[in-house]
């Protein structure tokens, strides 16, 4: 899936200046785009981004076994653990997300998808015992988080949390007040296709965004290719096309449907947009498992638009 981004070309602007930086965080492109008086307050802001993403990644990775999220998730079961303001806040708004998308985003999805990141590698499904028991460890309503008073609970064994249906989103969001503390607000951050605008460059409405699914014409129901004006405001895709595996004859992805710990079987990207990158990004993760019933979320998020691409039914790989 592929997100393009047209702006004016690189010099001054209305006494701006055009920047743009890029980093590897979180294992992604973390690229910033945005316009500064001058050299020093630019590579200043870029650098404070960065030590904010990085800090977010200490927080949140499911990769980093050092990172507080693993940590927690190594806790006690049934007792309170305190955690940071950035732990609790993000943990908050997962479980809310999951109860308003009955669960179509949800951040205890861990146990399912490493089972199932086990099943890509080896090229063999997961046994009944093996799904059985991830999933009795999965459903957002066995984490309980109070984020006045910075507390997880995890309510059963074997629990693991897994942000990657919403943290890039956050993360891009943070990344924008970083800026904007810097009294820059003409920005665009593009972290691995999750993008987040503030305002839009010299001389222009917008950013304007062009997004590919990475689905062919020919094989896939809904529109393959779009373009989005992005301005203080967020835009999200998720797709399968290049995270899957056959086995047996059937297409698995490395889409998880929390709600049955099975992979979604046909190939499907979604784009939403919404007022914030973390909504963005969690909404785009649901909407993926939704499929065809996604429209459910436009009517339950004021500001949000839902784009869905699915192959056709019964039908292979891309």
């Amino acid at each position: 899936m592929l997100c393009s981004l047209s702006t004016p070309a690189c010099g001054t602007v209305q006494n701006l200046v055009r920047f743009e930086f890029s980093r590897i965080v979180m294992g992604t492109s973390a690229r910033i785009v945005f316009y500064a008086q001058d050299e020093p307050q630019a590579h200043a802001a870029a650098n404070a981004v960065y030590q904010r993403l990085n800090e977010l990644d200490a927080v949140m990775s499911d990769y980093r076994p050092d990172s507080e999220l693993m940590v927690l998730c190594r806790a006690s079961v049934g007792k309170p653990h305190k955690v940071s303001k950035d732990l609790a806040h993000i943990l908050a708004r997962s479980v809310d997300l999951a109860e308003r998308t009955d669960g179509a985003f949800d951040p205890t999805i861990g146990p399912v998808v490493r089972l199932w990141r086990e099943a890509r590698k080896s090229v063999e499904r997961p046994s009944d015992h093996e799904l059985a028991s991830a999933r009795a460890s999965v459903g957002y309503k066995k984490l309980s988080v109070d984020e006045q008073a910075q507390t997880v609970t995890l309510q059963v064994p074997s629990m693991q949390l897994d942000l990657g249906g919403i943290g890039k989103g956050w993360a891009a969001d943070e990344a924008i007040k970083v800026l904007a503390a810097r009294s820059i607000d003409r920005a665009l951050i593009d972290f691995g296709g999750d993008l987040t605008a503030s305002g839009p460059p010299p001389g222009h409405d917008a950013w304007r965004v062009q997004i590919d699914t990475g689905l062919k014409s020919d094989d896939a129901i809904g529109p393959k290719e779009s373009a989005v004006d992005l301005v203080h405001g967020a835009v999200a895709t998720s797709g399968d096309v290049e995270q899957h595996v056959v086995i047996d004859g059937v297409r698995y992805s490395h889409i998880i449907d929390p709600r049955t710990g099975e992979p979604v079987t046909r190939a499907t990207a979604a784009t939403v947009t919404a007022e914030t990158g973390l909504l963005a990004d969690a909404l785009a993760s649901a909407a993926c498992v939704l499929g065809g019933k996604s429209e459910v979320l436009d009517r339950r998020f004021e500001g949000v638009a839902v784009s869905v691409v699915q192959s056709k039914p019964d039908q292979d790989d891309p």
